[in-house]
């Protein structure tokens, strides 16, 4: 331990009178009074020093920072109209996706039903054509094997009237085949 500060204090109290701490005298105000006017003038020049250049610092951080929150007002505002703005333009975009969408649609619908209409109507075509050419085919088929029995009978009436019969009996054989083939009705 420091005993040097308890010799001091001991030095200064006993040089007090006994049964006094504390002497108030006319240097103990004298003290007082320099020691007021000290700080008030320690204040007064930091106050001159010091608090108006603070001040005018703090007012000028004030007003800029007014300042900033007017801009940032200002920029929320347009930002609050843009993103207005943008919505509403969105909701157009969505009608006229809408309208392009129904109109594709309608446009599907109807070339759809056209393309069926044309396909029917070509299938119709196709099918007529394949029963006139069948229809065709039916009587050249009929024409040829009429054409083939002529020639069949034609080839056996001459074998078997060359081979049996004279003159007498192929004439009256050959007027009655023709009569026969007058009266035959052909199918069609």
């Amino acid at each position: 331990m420091d005993f040097g500060f308890l010799s001091t204090f001991a030095v200064v109290a006993v040089e007090l009178p006994p049964g006094r701490v504390f002497g108030i005298d006319q240097q103990t105000f004298i003290q007082i009074i320099a020691n007021i006017i000290n700080v008030a003038a320690l204040a007064a020049v930091l106050a001159y020093l010091l608090y108006r250049p603070v001040r005018n610092i703090l007012q000028k951080r004030t007003s800029k920072i007014q300042g900033q929150l007017i801009q940032a007002e200002e920029e929320l505002s347009k930002a609050t109209e843009l993103r207005l703005k943008y919505e509403q333009r969105m909701e157009e975009v969505e009608r006229e996706r809408e309208e392009i969408l129904g109109e594709a649609r309608k446009i599907a619908a109807d070339s759809s039903r056209r393309i069926l209409s044309e396909a029917k109507k070509e299938a119709d075509t196709v099918r007529e054509r394949a029963a006139a050419n069948v229809e065709m085919e039916w009587e050249r088929a009929e024409n040829d094997m009429r054409t083939a029995i002529i020639d069949v009978s034609a080839v056996m009436a001459e074998k078997f009237v060359s081979l049996a019969i004279n003159k007498e009996t192929h004439d009256r054989l050959f007027n009655e085949t023709i009569s026969d083939l007058e009266g035959m009705t052909w199918r069609d």
